[in-house]
């Protein structure tokens, strides 16, 4: 190792004098290798010596740990570490660890591949916010799928991913495709991946059922390498999100389907793709394809309904109807995205029903109602009830009706007949004359239909007011006389009634009021009599 004074030397020599190399090296006596290593490095960098780390031993387990979480915090880490013998600092350990997993997730390089005609299907969703069906929000989906040689393109709305769903969106598919392809490949959707270990992958048992009845081999992309079905990725999804998707209004998901279609043939389809310089639909080969099955499986949405007593079954938050004959019994109810079938146990079609993404609605009831009425008229009577109910509303409340009728059933009145002949009083009135009519019936405790006709006769036909009795004399005009009360007159009029129904031949003999003046206090009965 050279001395300070001789390494000056070389670089006074060198960049003074400017001499060679070799001449420094046989003026000082030094190998020409000497020479230029210090005229190169003319400071030796310190000699750093390996020593082992607490570390060391330990890191095939971290390895370990990581490769079953890559996103185990370092603490975890620690306590694991700690618990199989790990003396050293937390510090020494979070640096070995963000630089374990900075090369870990450094980007890979792939190469790029072109499949032959009919070799690949990729498939994929993309979700597109949701349609409003008058207050009720339904999600809605887009199923994508790519012929990933010619980039044709199929997309189909749907509100839901189930099963039945996914599946029936691919039998779409590749009817318009007219054939399968070898391999369709998918992300880890749980409705066709169950289980992703690796290179492991173990899909669902009904969807591998499914991939045989086509006859096609499902394959699963890695876990976030998107990049191995990117045709769908980007020229599926993102394609779908930036060209149809914008500035465009939807009513309902059939609306939406036919926009979609639309699309399809007039724009997605005949363009000049920027990576092909072809259009899809006369690069896509369909005689490439593998052919489709005689026939289709069906995979609509399956359930068990109830038929309760009212005729109604549920489904999808909404109520169907279905005939008396089957009320108490479980059936079968199939759907797809335009209609909903219910099947007996025979397997049988009962009824058809179109497809509602409404809520709380109820459909057929006007139907099998009217069936049941016709073979039990004793359900009449709530029609009736609910006829007169309707009549009357805007202008008596409901439970003034309904307490009316309560009273009508209480009296022991036939309900039916007395709901007749009030239906046949709101054909002649009126709704607000009939309304004011129940309401005095009702407060009065007067329950009958012939008592609200008495009171609609008299509120359609009122009596006019009688002018007051006037005498002769106006000074008798000025009396003002007190209100006298006429029980007692009743009370000797009706006993006397009584008698003379007891004994025919007893008279009582009848006294003439005086109406031309007050009476007179004479005890012998003589009265002036009023001039003529």
């Amino acid at each position: 190792m050279l001395n300070s004074e001789q390494i000056n030397e070389i670089h006074r020599l060198a960049r003074g004098e400017h001499w060679s190399m070799r001449r420094i090296a046989r003026h000082l006596h030094l190998a020409a290798r000497t020479v230029k290593k210090y005229l190169w490095t003319p400071v030796p960098g310190p000699i750093h010596r390996s020593r082992p780390s607490k570390l060391d031993p330990f890191k095939p387990l971290i390895a370990d740990l990581l490769e079953q979480d890559p996103r185990a915090p370092g603490v975890v880490i620690l306590q694991r570490l700690q618990t199989a013998g790990y003396r050293g600092g937390h510090t020494i350990l979070h640096h070995y660890v963000r630089c374990l997993r900075a090369t870990r997730s450094a980007p890979r390089a792939f190469v790029r591949m072109e499949p032959s005609p009919g070799e690949r299907f990729e498939i994929d969703w993309g979700h597109f916010g949701s349609l409003d069906y008058q207050g009720d929000k339904r999600k809605l989906y887009a199923f994508c799928l790519i012929e990933a040689h010619s980039r044709m393109l199929y997309v189909e709305f749907t509100h839901r991913q189930s099963f039945e769903t996914f599946v029936r969106c691919h039998q779409h598919a590749f009817r318009v495709f007219q054939g399968v392809g070898r391999e369709c490949w998918y992300d880890n959707l749980l409705t066709a991946v169950a289980e992703h270990d690796g290179r492991l992958v173990r899909f669902n048992p009904r969807f591998l059922a499914f991939a045989r009845e086509y006859g096609f081999y499902p394959r699963a992309c890695n876990p976030r390498a998107g990049w191995e079905k990117g045709k769908v990725e980007k020229g599926g999804v993102a394609y779908l999100r930036s060209n149809f998707w914008p500035l465009r209004s939807f009513i309902d998901l059939a609306d939406v389907n036919r926009q979609v279609r639309q699309w399809l043939d007039e724009i997605a389809n005949i363009r000049i793709h920027r990576e092909t310089r072809e259009r899809p639909c006369e690069r896509f080969r369909p005689d490439c394809l593998r052919p489709l099955p005689a026939l289709a499986p069906d995979y609509r949405d399956t359930a068990e309904v109830f038929i309760h007593k009212d005729l109604r079954w549920h489904f999808d938050g909404n109520r169907y109807c279905a005939p008396a004959r089957l009320v108490g019994q479980r059936l079968v109810a199939k759907a797809d995205s335009s209609s909903v079938t219910l099947y007996d146990l025979e397997g049988t079609e009962v009824v058809r029903y179109a497809r509602s993404f409404r809520r709380g609605q109820t459909f057929g009831a006007e139907r099998f109602e009217k069936e049941l009425l016709a073979q039990r008229p004793a359900a009449r009577r709530s029609q009736a009830q609910q006829r007169l109910i309707q009549f009357l509303r805007g202008v008596s409340s409901e439970e003034a009706v309904e307490a009316y009728l309560r009273g009508l059933a209480d009296a022991g009145h036939s309900l039916l007949h007395e709901l007749h002949q009030l239906l046949e009083l709101a054909r002649a009135y009126r709704p607000e004359q009939l309304a004011s009519a129940l309401e005095k019936a009702l407060a009065s405790r007067a329950f009958g239909a012939n008592y609200v006709a008495h009171l609609l006769h008299q509120i359609e036909s009122p009596r006019e007011p009688q002018p007051p009795l006037r005498l002769r004399d106006p000074q008798l005009n000025q009396l003002a006389t007190d209100p006298l009360s006429l029980l007692d007159y009743d009370a000797f009029i009706l006993p006397a009634r009584k008698e003379s129904c007891d004994a025919p031949g007893r008279q009582t003999a009848p006294t003439e009021p005086d109406h031309h003046g007050p009476a007179s206090g004479n005890d012998d009965g003589s009265g002036s009599e009023p001039e003529s």
